[in-house]
């Protein structure tokens, strides 16, 4: 049992917080930060090849382009649309970054995008 002059958990509030998100908002949020998270993997960023990590980038671009294609009739192509060019983008990235590039289908995310090419 709780004490009412506590103030709520931290938890508590980010529920009330995540409740008031509609799902598009919480879609569209996962899907940034997989991306933000797959460009540093791929040393997109400012820092270079200091993060880079082609095999956790396979993953993060593998987990993006499977949101993308599981939420395509939940998200508008207003939202839709510049997700999956920033997913494309970063196939083609992993694939110029890659030593020995994946068979055209093979890359990370083809299995739902189909091959990419530039």
């Amino acid at each position: 049992m709780t004490d009412s002059t506590q103030p709520p958990s931290d938890f508590d509030a980010m529920t009330r917080d995540i409740a008031e998100v509609p799902a598009v908002e919480v879609i569209v949020t996962v899907a940034v930060n997989l991306m933000s998270a797959a460009a540093v993997k791929l040393g997109l960023t400012e820092e270079g090849d200091k993060f880079k990590d082609l095999d956790e980038a396979r993953k993060l671009v593998h987990a993006l382009a499977g949101l993308l294609d599981a939420s395509t009739t939940e998200i508008s192509s207003f939202h839709a649309a510049p997700l999956r060019d920033g997913l494309k983008s970063l196939q083609l990235a992993f694939r110029e970054a890659s030593v020995v590039p994946d068979e055209p289908g093979q890359g990370p995310g083809e299995k739902y995008t189909g091959p990419v090419y530039g």
